[in-house]
């Protein structure tokens, strides 16, 4: 399942109108039908009921499409992060947005980079997944 988010983003990335293209629209074509089947298929092996490898699917398929969606519409590159910060830091006064001020400043400082990446919020939905499947 990680394997498949992770090559989904990608391709997903080089193709921005797919995603809403699936998520918009019935598809019943026969690729798409064994793309559903495998990845039922793969959660129904590792021990998921079907209503769980229901759940499960959808939600890995909602983090994947989200998080495809929201680097496509950032409005802001990478490489624009620290400047953009210092642009609008001052619209983040300390006093009010504590820890949104800190968090802008370490982009400025360029402690951090601002830069998200798909795996850590995957890993997150896969080990809850399992704490969900082994409790079961």
């Amino acid at each position: 399942m990680r394997d498949r988010a992770i090559s989904a983003h990608p391709v997903l990335l080089r193709h921005p109108w797919a995603t809403l293209l699936f998520v918009s629209r019935a598809n019943i074509g026969p690729n798409m039908l064994r793309y559903v089947d495998s990845t039922v298929g793969c959660l129904r092996a590792a021990g998921f009921s079907y209503p769980m490898a229901d759940h499960a699917w959808n939600a890995l398929d909602a983090y994947t499409y989200g998080f495809t969606l929201q680097k496509l519409n950032f409005p802001f590159a990478p490489s624009e992060y620290a400047a953009a910060a210092k642009q609008f830091i001052h619209l983040i006064p300390v006093v009010q947005f504590p820890y949104l001020h800190g968090m802008s400043t370490e982009v400025i400082a360029g402690r951090h980079d601002g830069i998200q990446h798909i795996e850590l919020g995957l890993e997150l939905l896969l080990d809850g997944l399992e704490l969900m499947r082994e409790a079961k």
